[in-house]
């Protein structure tokens, strides 16, 4: 009864207790074990939401005793199963305890049996070591005697060897050494560890004496052969003394071969000694014409007698290139004053056909064996080499034919240029003398590839980009007729030293080229003039171009490792800056032709106009100039489609803005003299936009690019006059609708659109307060752009004057 009161009081005191929140790992552990769908075991159990779940309303309030009384019954079952489970544990601790010894038995009894395995195992492999032991034992004895059995017959191989080794050396019979001598050679590698025996040892030292003594008499017999003659009939003894030679040290046979090999060119140093007349370039295809006739002699009559593995032929002609290289390196440094660049080509082209020769005739040989330190020399280079230090000579003598085709080119480009163009079938859309130049330069290149891609193929790279330099100031800017109607030869010259010396600077040389532009009185350029500046572009524009692939096909020629100094960027630049100048003065043209009209434009007394008519007369004549310049530039550079783009695309840039300022200057301005200037510049509008089709045949839609600068900057000026035409009352409203239609204004447009109204001064300042009031939530003003800062243009001005 005790028992059951006390564990009533633990269950009391475990319900009353704050409730255990396991971790979410041993919470999942514990749903895996022991899945529950009751409400009372979920971690999150809330008492109040459980009650509300079983009394949702007051009427369910009257099951309340039905609800107590089955959790009575509840509480009684888990209590009883809590206590089951706990008088159930006092039994598990003696059960683990009797399993803990039953286990420990159990392992010592495996012990035992295991370690009687064990012994029963050393028993039966020393049983089986004692019945193998004899056997062991015979088979050892049995090797021995094969080994011993072996040993004599070699010994006995050595001994019976070196007595007819002996003999057959003495008698000279070197075709019955071979074999002898190849059996004995390979016998003695096996006593290599027994030369402690004395008796072995006297037998190596007979064997090493027989083998100096065929060495010694095989090169004297040689040497007695060829004495004081370079050849000899062929000779059976000496044939088979070279297969003797094959089996002896490798040094014999090297030695041998290099006497035989020097013997057989000591004619050519007397007869091509530096002394004689024809050692000198000019009879250089002596050399290989006596060379190419003696090796031909020397294989029909001797060749049969050396071995083909000992490749004679090609250690002849590789012995003949190394003294002629040697020798041509001696007489070209004593005589390089005597070198000029036909001689020196001529002997370079002359030899490479002599290395190809070789090349050709040795494709299938090689030498290898005891002679790898020779190794196999490919032959293209082994003589020509020599040339290498001396082809400066070569570049000095295209440097000297650029300067004159330079001057041809000169030369003809005033002619081409001064000839009618402009009219239909007499456009020069490049220069001739451009392709000239560069096939020119393709020529040298190949050549220059052939002979070398070394450090003369980065040389003969810097003599193409001084004369490209050269071209493209002398033939290209010194053409370009300069504003005013001068001629090219005083104005030009400055012109093209200027960008010349400006063309390291690209983002200065717009301006500069600019103010070069404006000096001179406002003279139209001809049709004439106007052709030759666009075919002095698109000249240029071919320069670039093949410049570009010049530069990729000299580093793809040119040694690896001199790639990287490869760089034309200064020469493009150069071409760059001429095609920019040539647009420019395209440009300038035209602006001039408009700016009398726009001159016109201001003198109209504005404010007189009563009534809106036709587009005034102004317009017409900027449309008349446009219709009459543009075509003549479209059609001469029919062939460079995308810079009579940028033509169209910087005329619109810099005319708009000078057109707004000319908008501007028409003050004061009656209504109507507004509308009427709004008709016109819709008018001008859109002549522009169709300004790269003008008085075109094919109709063509403009390009984007060039669109949008029109749209926007014309649109612009007729915003202003919009504004112009509005009421000024109420001021704020005037502000309101300035900023609404020429948001990115300031105060000083502002100021200008109140002067084109003819305001008071008092209602100015009314509508300038206003502003003010306004201009925060505006946006801000746009930044002056270079091109338009006076303050910068007066100080390049005075820049280029201190200069030149």
């Amino acid at each position: 009864m005790s028992d059951n009161l006390l564990d009533d009081d633990e269950f009391y005191e475990d319900t009353t207790a704050e409730p255990i929140n396991f971790p979410t790992e041993v919470q999942n552990a514990i749903d895996q074990v022991i899945p529950s769908t009751d409400p009372l075991d979920r971690p999150d159990f809330n008492v109040v939401d459980h009650i509300n779940s079983l009394f949702p309303t007051e009427q369910s309030l009257s099951n309340l005793d039905e609800e107590v009384s089955k959790m009575e019954c509840k509480i009684r079952n888990i209590d009883d199963e809590i206590r089951s489970v706990v008088r159930g544990q006092t039994n598990v601790g003696q059960d683990g305890k009797a399993a803990l010894e039953e286990a420990h038995r159990v392992i010592r009894q495996l012990f035992t049996q295991i370690t009687d395995i064990k012994l029963k195992a050393e028993q039966s492999e020393e049983t089986v070591r004692e019945i193998t032991r004899d056997i062991k034992q015979l088979d050892c004895a049995k090797r021995n005697l094969t080994a011993a059995i072996t040993t004599l017959n070699h010994l006995h191989m050595l001994v019976a060897g070196v007595d007819t080794l002996k003999t057959l050396t003495a008698k000279r019979q070197y075709g019955e050494i071979v074999m002898p001598l190849e059996a004995i050679t390979e016998v003695m590698r096996h006593f290599d560890n027994y030369t402690d025996i004395p008796q072995i040892r006297q037998l190596a030292d007979q064997v090493k004496e027989i083998q100096s003594s065929l060495a010694s008499q095989i090169t004297a017999d040689f040497h007695d052969a060829f004495s004081g003659a370079k050849t000899t009939a062929p000779n059976r003894q000496l044939a088979e003394a070279c297969l003797v030679l094959s089996i002896l040290e490798p040094k014999v046979k090297r030695d041998l071969l290099k006497w035989f090999v020097g013997i057989q060119l000591n004619e050519y140093l007397v007869l091509f000694h530096e002394a004689e007349d024809v050692a000198w370039l000019d009879k250089l295809d002596r050399r290989y014409t006596w060379f190419k006739k003696h090796l031909l002699q020397f294989e029909d009559r001797l060749a049969q007698m050396f071995p083909a593995d000992w490749n004679i032929s090609e250690r002849i002609t590789i012995e003949f290139c190394r003294i002629t290289k040697a020798e041509l390196t001696k007489i070209l440094l004593k005589r390089k004053n005597e070198i000029d660049v036909k001689l020196l080509l001529y002997a370079i082209q002359r030899t490479e056909n002599f290395e190809s020769l070789l090349t050709q005739r040795f494709a299938n040989s090689t030498l290898s064996g005891d002679d790898s330190e020779e190794g196999k020399k490919p032959f293209a280079g082994i003589v020509s080499e020599c040339f290498q230090p001396y082809l400066y000579i070569y570049i000095d003598s295209l440097d000297r034919n650029l300067y004159e085709l330079m001057e041809r080119f000169v030369h003809d480009a005033k002619s081409d240029l001064s000839k009618e163009q402009g009219l239909s079938g007499t456009t020069i859309s490049v220069l001739p003398s451009c392709a000239d130049l560069f096939v020119f330069y393709k020529k040298c290149l190949v050549q220059c590839n052939q002979l070398s891609t070394g450090n003369p193929m980065l040389t003969l790279a810097l003599t193409f980009q001084k004369y490209l330099r050269e071209y493209a100031s002398k033939v290209l800017q010194s053409n370009l007729p300069k504003p005013g109607g001068v001629g090219s030869s005083g104005g030009a010259a400055s012109l093209s030293a200027s960008v010349t010396n400006i063309t390291r600077d690209l983002s200065s040389a717009a301006g500069l080229i600019q103010n070069f532009l404006k000096e001179g009185d406002a003279t139209r350029f001809n049709r004439q003039e106007l052709a030759r500046i666009c075919c002095i572009l698109t000249t240029a524009e071919y320069c670039l171009e093949t410049t570009q692939q010049l530069e990729e096909k000299l580093k793809e020629k040119i040694d690896r490792d001199l790639s990287d100094k490869i760089k034309l960027s200064q020469e493009q630049d150069i071409f760059h800056g001429v095609i920019s100048l040539s647009i420019q003065l395209l440009v300038q043209d035209l602006e001039a032709a408009c700016e009398p009209a726009l001159t016109a434009m201001n003198k109209i007394q504005w404010q007189n106009v009563e009534s809106v008519g036709d587009q005034s007369g102004y317009v017409t004549a900027i449309t008349s100039h446009l219709k009459t310049t543009v075509p003549t530039i479209r059609d001469n550079l029919a062939s460079s489609r995308k810079y009579f783009t940028q033509f169209c695309i910087k005329f619109a840039n810099s005319f708009i803005p000078k057109f707004i300022q000319s908008v501007y200057k028409c003050k004061p301005l009656s209504t109507a003299g507004a509308e009427q200037l709004l008709l016109d510049t819709h008018s001008l509008k859109t002549v522009l936009l169709d300004l790269p089709s003008i008085n075109s045949q094919v109709s063509r839609k403009a390009p984007a690019s060039f669109t949008k600068v029109v749209v926007e900057g014309m649109t612009r000026a007729e915003m202003i006059l919009k504004v112009v035409m509005n009421h000024t009352e109420p001021d704020t409203a005037f502000v309101d609708q300035f900023l609404k239609l020429l948001p990115k204004s300031d105060i000083q447009e502002f100021q200008k659109v109140l002067d084109m109204k003819g305001l008071k001064t008092a209602d100015k300042s009314h509508l300038v307060a206003a502003f003010k009031l306004r201009q925060p939530l505006s946006q801000p003003p746009p930044v002056t752009s270079p091109k338009h800062d006076t303050t910068n243009i007066r100080k390049l001005n005075s820049l280029i004057k201190k200069t030149f």
